[in-house]
């Protein structure tokens, strides 16, 4: 982990403070509109379904692929068609709907249109035709209960008849919707330019009759809807809080309406429309289709509403799912928006701007701290908890923005990264390149964390210290040339090296064939005589590889010898004032030597001391040994044997070991007869009882003196 300097810091500041600004810039709205898509469908896959749709107050009645299906519609124009929606428009209006408004837009009459065919031909037109349909609009219009639709700035308006019935511009409102840069419709216009007064669009102006309330423009040119301010990311709009899924908003078929209407059922009209906004529209596979903030989370299009008299459709006749919506339903979430008050709010520029910057700066103390798959796993993890948080907070309509945070932290992460490649690593990488061959990765980590150059000095630390030296070695050396000798070794110490290093050792030392190892030092190690001794055994299986295998050793049959003790040792920085070398001092490293030493006394590959082997707990198969007195030391120590790991020694160790620590004890309380016959029996198979067999015999026939203790004294390494 890098520590952060002063210049870091500036520089983390200066990118978030870049990355967080420019993300929310006119060049990056395209991205801004993801978060409400990404928030819509989350919002649904997690919480699912937030209401019953019979309980919305708008529902709409479609004209969809069933209705083109069905007699006497089946075959027949849309503009043929008048007479019976005046007929449904009706039946809906005494049903007890509050208001009905037109998504469809007939702008043609059969009326003005050249008929080849009938009896009430007027001038080649057909007359009286939408006269039952008129009726109603104005039937309707006069109450206040119809409001017809148009598109401005294009030919999507009603005809003269229509106009005429519903009392001109009274009753006539905007289809217009608005999309953001990416073309993709999140929010609705609230208001419009008129003659003299703004006029409010259909959703606006549906709501406001539902409510029995004028809209209002406030003096900041907020509209204001029965007391309550519409919240606006955008003047002038409303964004729209889509429920996901197929079944948000009550459809019903025209076609199955008309049937109800024919069997005068007028009791299933007050049951599903009183009190309702009503709106009728298109649904089908090609017109009008709209893509919407709902385009993660929309279900199968059809009719989803109880039925009066057609039969219920095949589940999926009719029914297709696709990422846009019919446009009818985008008036729809505006009114129910607008009535429930449930309309999104969205944070304006500042907050959004302050949010992607605090993420930008994450993104780069991450990017600076951690190396950079790091850095892209914690920031991946800021953002699912942030994703989290927003999705839970959008329950309640408020959208937090994903797109800016993510954008900005992504880039400064980068910045970020391409800041240490050239500013602040490029020491460090000479640093490391420059000493990785003569110091342990810990110690240069250290000097690069503490941002000092070492000095002299130390600290004492319980380490395990590990000798190894080969057998033989210099009758083996005098046979080798000069190249043959330098491939040898250095086959030999980089592969006792690598194992030492792989189990969390720190070579201190090369002294010719001779290694000088330290676990627990210069890292922290509390397992150190653990690693250290599973080291050793992986040092004794690779010099056997080595033996059958490498080319260096071909023809020598090479063995070592090695030896472990733990405990108090001065490590650190160790030399002269000019030059010094990061090293390890203490008794603790004298024993260790002395035991490496002991090896070819009694036989053995790997000695341990006792304190070593308390540490290892039920590790490894150890045996002792002896207790013996090194050079240069008074106490005595008790020395083991590292046999195996725990459970992997073989048959004739563990019977051997067995046999030898029967010997040890009969030994020790000087039963010097029965202690060589325990040696005899696997002396042929075990050096150390070939030893001791030989001691305990010459015991038997020479008894020691009474001051005699079990004790062997090495006077040599």
């Amino acid at each position: 982990m890098g520590r952060v300097t002063r210049r870091d810091a500036v520089a983390i500041i200066l990118v978030a403070l870049a990355c967080g600004i420019v993300s929310t810039l006119p060049p990056f709205n395209l991205i801004h509109g993801w978060s409400i898509d990404a928030l819509t469908a989350l919002r649904w896959q997690v919480f699912g379904t937030r209401r019953d749709p019979a309980s919305a107050p708008v529902v709409v009645i479609a004209i969809d692929e069933e209705t083109y299906q069905t007699p006497p519609f089946k075959g027949s124009p849309t503009v043929t068609w008048t007479t019976e929606v005046g007929r449904v428009l009706s039946a809906v209006i005494d049903g007890g709907a509050k208001v009905v408004g037109f998504d469809i837009v007939f702008s043609t009459s059969i009326e003005q249109s050249e008929i080849p065919f009938g009896d009430d031909l007027v001038g080649g037109r057909m007359r009286g035709f939408d006269r039952a349909f008129l009726r109603s609009l104005a039937r309707g219009s006069s109450a206040g209960k119809v409001v017809l639709g148009e598109v401005l700035g294009g030919d999507d308006r009603p005809s003269p008849g229509q106009r005429i019935a519903v009392g001109q511009q009274k009753n006539i409102r905007p289809l217009n919707t608005y999309s953001d840069p990416d073309e993709v419709v999140r929010k609705v216009p609230l208001m419009f330019p008129g003659d003299g007064k703004p006029v409010p669009s259909m959703a606006l102006e549906l709501a406001s009759r539902a409510l029995n309330a004028e809209p209002m423009l406030a003096e900041d040119g907020s509209v204001m809807l029965a007391g309550h301010r519409i919240p606006s990311a955008v003047p002038n709009t409303q964004t729209l809080n889509f429920e996901g899924g197929d079944n948000d908003v009550q459809t019903f078929s025209f076609a199955d309406l008309h049937a109800c209407v024919e069997r005068n059922n007028t009791d299933f009209f007050q049951r599903e429309f009183a009190g309702k906004v009503v709106i009728f529209g298109t649904l089908l596979g090609t017109e009008d289709r709209k893509i919407t903030s709902k385009r993660f989370a929309t279900g199968l299009d059809g009719s989803r509403a109880p039925r009066c008299a057609l039969p219920s459709a095949p589940q999926t006749a009719g029914r297709f799912k696709r990422s846009s919506i019919a446009g009818v339903y985008v008036h729809a979430t505006a009114v129910d928006n607008l009535i429930t008050r449930n309309a999104v709010v969205e944070l304006g520029v500042l907050a959004v701007t302050i949010i992607a910057i605090v993420f930008a700066a994450l993104g780069s103390l991450a990017a600076r701290m951690l190396a950079p798959g790091g850095a892209v796993v914690v920031y991946a993890g800021m953002l699912a908890i942030w994703t989290c948080c927003a999705t839970l907070v959008f329950t309640r309509s408020l959208a937090l923005p994903l797109s800016e945070p993510f954008l900005a932290g992504l880039a400064s992460m980068a910045a970020i990264v391409a800041y240490r490649l050239v500013v602040t690593d490029r020491g460090e990488r000479l640093l490391r390149s420059s000493f990785a061959l003569y110091l342990a990765p810990q110690v240069i980590d250290k000097m690069l964390a503490s941002k000092k150059l070492p000095v002299l000095g130390g600290e004492t630390r319980d380490v395990t210290v590990f000798f190894s030296d080969l057998e033989g070695f210099s009758a083996i050396s005098e046979k080798m040339t000069p190249a043959e000798l330098v491939a040898f070794m250095n086959e030999y110490l980089s592969a006792m090296t690598d194992i030492i290093e792989s189990k969390g050792g720190y070579v201190d030392k090369y002294i010719g064939d001779s290694i000088v190892a330290v676990f627990g030092a210069p890292a922290d190690d509390s397992d150190h005589a653990r690693n250290a001794a599973h080291a050793a055994l992986g040092c004794r299986a690779g010099l056997d590889e080595l033996n059958r295998n490498s080319a260096a050793f071909k023809g020598y049959e090479v063995g070592h010898r090695m030896g472990l003790n733990s405990g108090a040792a001065l490590v650190g920085n160790i030399g002269s004032r000019r030059r010094f070398n990061y090293s390890v001092m203490s008794d603790a490293v004298n024993v260790a030597s002395r035991l490496e030493g002991a090896n070819k006394y009694y036989g053995t590959t790997i000695a341990a001391s006792e304190m070593t082997v308390a540490l290892t707990g039920s590790t490894f198969a150890w045996r002792e040994l002896d207790a013996i007195r090194v050079k240069g030391r008074s106490t005595p120590v008790k020395i083991y044997e590292l046999l195996a790991e725990a459970g992997q020694e073989t048959p004739q160790q563990a019977a051997s070991a067995a046999t030898y620590a029967q010997g040890l004890a009969y030994w020790r309380i000087r039963e010097f007869d029965a202690a060589a016959k325990c040696f005899e029996r696997v002396a042929d198979v075990d050096r150390p009882s070939a030893l001791f067999l030989n001691r305990a015999n010459a015991f038997a026939n020479h008894p020691p003196g009474p001051d005699w203790e079990p004790v062997s004294t090495l006077d040599a390494k």
